[in-house]
C-alpha cells in the first residue's frame, strides 16, 4: 500500500497595498489626493517677497432651491487693501444653477464688478468698470472623506477698457469633521487653487489660491473664514494681494429639502 501523508497547501499572501489596488482597480483614491496636494504646491507659488499687508474679502451668498435640480443664486462682495479700510473693490451678481445629474451641475450668471484706484476707500476714477456675463460648468466626485470639485467657466467681460475674455479654472478640496448633525459634518477644512487665463499675450493673467474653515451653524447657514492669496501675471483691474476672506453663505427652499445630496456634500458651493 502507498502511504498518503498530508501535503500542505501553499498559500499566497497578498499584501495589503496590492488587496486595495484589486479591489480598487487600477484607481488609487491615495495618490489622487496626494497629487492634488503636489498641484497646489506647484500651482500656488508665488511671490512672497513683497511686503506683506492683510487685506479683507467679505462675502454674502443666497441660494434658493426651485425644485430638486433647479436653483437661483445672489451674492455680494466688497475687498478692501487693508485690513478693513482702503476699501477698493464690490461686485454683486446672480444667475441661475441646474443639477444635471449627480456631480454635474451647470450655471450661468451676470454681474457688476467694480475696481476703484488705491489709496483709501472707493478712489475715483474707478480703475475698471465691468459687466460681466459666464456659464459655468462644475464637477464633484467624493474619495472617502474628501469631496473633490473641479470649476470651469468662461467670461465674457464688458469693461471699461473694452470687451475681453477669460477663462477660469479652479480645482478644490474639501475635507469634513467634527461631530455630525443630520448625517452631516458640521465643518469643513477646505483649500482651492484656480487660474485666469485670456486670449491675448500673454494668456496666463492671474492664480489665486485660498485655505478656509467652514461652520455649518445651522441645516441652511454656513459661515466661512480663512485666508486667500492672489498673485497677477498681467494686472488689468487689481494687484495681487493677501487677504482675510470672511463669508456667511445661506440656502432657502420653495418647499421642504429632499436629502438627495450625499452626506460628504455639505459645502453650499459659491
Amino acid at each position: 500500500m502507498k502511504r498518503t501523508g498530508n501535503r500542505r497547501k501553499k498559500t499566497q499572501h497578498v499584501k495589503p497595498g496590492h488587496l486595495l489596488a484589486m479591489q480598487a482597480g487600477f484607481f488609487n483614491p491615495r495618490r489622487y489626493v496626494a497629487a492634488l496636494v503636489v498641484v497646489f504646491t506647484y500651482m500656488g507659488h508665488s511671490s512672497f517677497a513683497q511686503p506683506f499687508d492683510l487685506g479683507s474679502w467679505n462675502i454674502m451668498h443666497l441660494r434658493h432651491h426651485l425644485t430638486s435640480k433647479w436653483s437661483l443664486f445672489g451674492e455680494a462682495q466688497v475687498r478692501s487693501l487693508k485690513f478693513y479700510t482702503h476699501f477698493h473693490y464690490y461686485e454683486y451678481k446672480g444667475g441661475v444653477h441646474y443639477r444635471a445629474r449627480p456631480g454635474l451641475t451647470l450655471s450661468l450668471g451676470l454681474g457688476d464688478y467694480d475696481t476703484y484706484g488705491e489709496g483709501g476707500n472707493f478712489v475715483v476714477p474707478k480703475n475698471n468698470d465691468e459687466l460681466r456675463i459666464w456659464p459655468q460648468l462644475a464637477l464633484q466626485q467624493s474619495i472617502g472623506r474628501f469631496l473633490v470639485e473641479q470649476r470651469y467657466r468662461a467670461e465674457l467681460r464688458f469693461t471699461s477698457q473694452g470687451y475681453r475674455n477669460r477663462f477660469r479654472y479652479r480645482v478644490g478640496l474639501s475635507y469634513p469633521f467634527g461631530k455630525e448633525r443630520e448625517g452631516q459634518r458640521i465643518f469643513a477644512l477646505n483649500a482651492n487653487n484656480e487660474l485666469f487665463f485670456t486670449d491675448r499675450e500673454p494668456y496666463f493673467e492671474r492664480n489665486r489660491m485660498s485655505v478656509f474653515v467652514t461652520w455649518k451653524v445651522q441645516p441652511q447657514l454656513v459661515l466661512l473664514a480663512g485666508y486667500l492669496h492672489q498673485f497677477d501675471y498681467r494686472i488689468n483691474d487689481e494687484t495681487g494681494r493677501d487677504f482675510l476672506q470672511i463669508g456667511v453663505l445661506a440656502e432657502t427652499f420653495r418647499r421642504k429639502p429632499v436629502r438627495e445630496r450625499s452626506p460628504k456634500d455639505h459645502r453650499i458651493r459659491l
